[in-house]
């Protein structure tokens, strides 16, 4: 686990914007298991990656005029079972973070893993988010 002085800020940064923390297996199994509307899920890290390009991007993605209606987080290495059970949610993809999936109708229909993310600038990922939720949202 983590230090909460060095995670605190990282989640604060996605739940100031209006993202719900999700701590609990049974939480994600909630909101993961919606069959109506969108979910942006964020498996939130301490890396550079997380912190340069994931939540940057993430958080100006969902300025977009479409975006997904549920926005939740759990952080890797923090929230060990709540990120398993996301993790089961976003399976085939291996398991990585930062990792930003979009579910529909309790569905994964969009997943960007942490290979994606690494050497990327925000903007493209944002780019890319925002196509998606043209797409599904």
């Amino acid at each position: 686990m983590y230090p909460e002085h060095i995670t605190k800020p990282c989640e604060e940064q996605l739940t100031t914007a209006g993202f719900k923390a999700l701590k609990t297996a049974d939480a994600v199994t909630e909101i993961l298991s919606e069959k109506e509307g969108t979910t942006l899920l964020v498996i939130n890290s301490v890396c550079g990656c997380a912190a340069a390009n994931a939540r940057p991007a993430v958080l100006s993605s969902i300025q977009h005029e479409k975006h997904p209606k549920n926005l939740v987080t759990v952080f890797a290495g923090v929230d060990s079972d709540a990120v398993a059970k996301a993790r089961e949610f976003t399976f085939p993809y291996p398991p990585s973070s930062p990792a930003i999936g979009l579910f529909k109708d309790g569905k994964l229909v969009h997943f960007i893993e942490r290979h994606m993310i690494e050497g990327r600038p925000a903007k493209m990922i944002a780019d890319n988010l925002a196509a998606a939720y043209d797409e599904y949202c």
